[in-house]
């Protein structure tokens, strides 16, 4: 009985982490799409909720508001790209990375979830950026977000059947397969009793939601495009 918090709690942290993937997604799209300056006053509640609970919660609140840290990062940079940046795909990355200096320098201090989280969520949007890049979707970008909601899903679909060629197929399985393999690779690190143990299981946790959303986001482009917009 005495194992069974030391194995419930990471797993429960791994739920918080991907959750907190899936939270931009169906919230701060289409709130950045219509008020972005609201959208980025939103990250110092973000920032100072997780403050707070570090501070004064128990340790579970502490791990929570920890993650919570992290995430204020990437919804910060979420918010500038998306709200004036969006027709400049190049600037995705240098933008997200905004915090990255802080979040490296963090790992081995009281941040490391706050870091961890913030680091996976920035390695694999870099890496869905390139996959997108090199089998040509990039170019869609700009049209799609400056287009018409009626028009919108059209040209997703067209971006979604690209994939299907035979190299951007390759591409785009390679792309999954070396995501899948750094999840492994976390979860391998996460099972080792360590200081860094909750660290890994984070990170693993958000490359294997990112992976998820990035598929379903695919799936509905070719299958229901209309859908896909809501991704």
């Amino acid at each position: 009985m005495s194992q069974g918090p030391t194995f419930l709690f990471p797993r429960s942290l791994s739920l918080w982490a991907g959750a907190l993937v899936v939270l931009p997604v169906f919230l701060q799209a289409p709130w950045v799409r219509v008020h972005p300056f609201s959208s980025c006053l939103f990250t110092a509640i973000l920032l100072t909720t997780g403050i707070v609970a570090v501070q004064l919660g128990n340790t579970s609140w502490k791990q929570s508001g920890t993650l919570l840290v992290g995430f204020s990062g990437s919804w910060l940079a979420g918010s500038l790209f998306w709200g004036w940046l969006r027709m400049h795909p190049v600037l995705h990355i240098p933008v997200e990375a905004i915090a990255l200096p802080l979040a490296i320098g963090g790992l081995n201090s009281r941040w490391k979830l706050s870091c961890s989280f913030y680091l996976a969520s920035l390695l694999g949007t870099a890496i869905t950026d390139i996959t997108m890049a090199l089998t040509g979707v990039m170019s869609f970008w700009p049209e799609v977000v400056n287009a018409a909601s009626n028009e919108a899903p059209h040209l997703l679909n067209a971006a979604a059947k690209l994939v299907l060629q035979p190299t951007s197929l390759l591409i785009l399985v390679s792309a999954a397969g070396l995501v899948l393999w750094l999840a492994k690779q976390f979860w391998t690190q996460a099972a080792r009793p360590s200081e860094q143990q909750e660290a890994w299981s984070v990170a693993a946790a958000v490359l294997s939601t990112t992976i998820l959303i990035d598929a379903l986001f695919l799936v509905l482009s070719l299958s229901v495009p209309s859908l896909s917009g809501l991704i």
